[in-house]
């Protein structure tokens, strides 16, 4: 598991947390791109799977403490967690407690979307019922995206968790807001059409946390386009509008799925857009 990496942006403090690792497909996580050249980035195991991160961001904002994803659901149990090897528990609960931070603390939660590895940990088992985990907690997502997490079809009940939103009572959206100041809500169709990225500002800093639109650092070039993306060629437009934004804004990144150091930036040559991180 990777430590909390903390960052400041202008007046505002930042924390990347880790609720530990997740393993998928390589041939599905880099989509069309042939396996020759995606290996050359990532080594998959046996089963072809590589190792992903699971990052949520914690911000320490002068109104309340706010949470960008939760965590990954483990509440299926042990074959499930074996499927994509989890740990038994969700670790980002006790890098909270590090930082002195309890779950009751956290007063928003802002949802990138809804899939079972960003809110997973919206709920937990309590003596085999489910509890909201941050039961003072407002939760923010986009009206589509809470849309497509109760009208599932074949392509995207994998993704949903009815016992991830179970007892959550969300504010929906629509399009790009402010639900603080500093904070921004953007919306990213494309992984879903209801996804949003958060974008930080402060004292002239810029910072977007990129939900599944760009995952990792090896999967920003244009083409590096997941085969879970239920919308593929959406996210093709999505990103061409917001990597142009992110460059031109000398925005910092930060990778929702990043294995190693989650924080970077975009640059753009000849040879098309790549990230770079900011440490190693």
């Amino acid at each position: 598991m990777r430590p909390i990496v903390p960052f400041r942006l202008g007046q505002l403090e930042l924390f990347f947390l880790s609720d530990g690792e997740i393993w998928l497909d390589g041939g599905s996580t880099f989509g069309t791109i042939p396996k020759v050249l995606w290996s050359k980035l990532t080594e998959p195991d046996p089963q072809n799977r590589i190792r992903l991160g699971l990052n949520p961001l914690l911000i320490r904002h002068p109104e309340r403490w706010i949470l960008v994803e939760t965590g990954i659901d483990r509440k299926p149990g042990e074959k499930f967690r074996s499927i994509y090897k989890l740990s038994a528990d969700n670790p980002v609960l006790g890098q909270l407690a590090e930082l002195g931070v309890r779950p009751e603390d956290i007063g928003l939660i802002l949802h990138t979307h809804l899939h079972f590895d960003h809110a997973g940990l919206n709920t937990r088992l309590e003596e085999g019922r489910l509890v909201p985990t941050f039961p003072n907690a407002h939760h923010i997502v986009q009206k589509q995206e809470l849309w497509e997490a109760t009208h599932l079809h074949e392509r995207s009940q994998a993704s949903y968790r009815a016992e991830n939103l179970e007892g959550i009572s969300f504010e929906t959206v629509e399009g790009e807001i402010e639900p603080l100041p500093g904070i921004r809500l953007v919306p990213v169709p494309g992984h879903t059409l209801g996804m949003q990225a958060v974008e930080i500002y402060s004292e002239g800093q810029q910072f977007a946390y990129t939900a599944d639109l760009v995952p990792t650092m090896m999967q920003a070039p244009l083409p590096y386009i997941m085969a879970f993306d239920l919308y593929p060629m959406t996210t093709l437009e999505t990103r061409k509008r917001l990597y142009e934004r992110w460059v031109q804004g000398q925005y910092l990144l930060g990778f929702t799925h990043e294995p190693g150091h989650p924080l970077g930036r975009l640059v753009h040559s000849e040879k098309g857009y790549q990230a770079e991180p900011l440490y190693r």
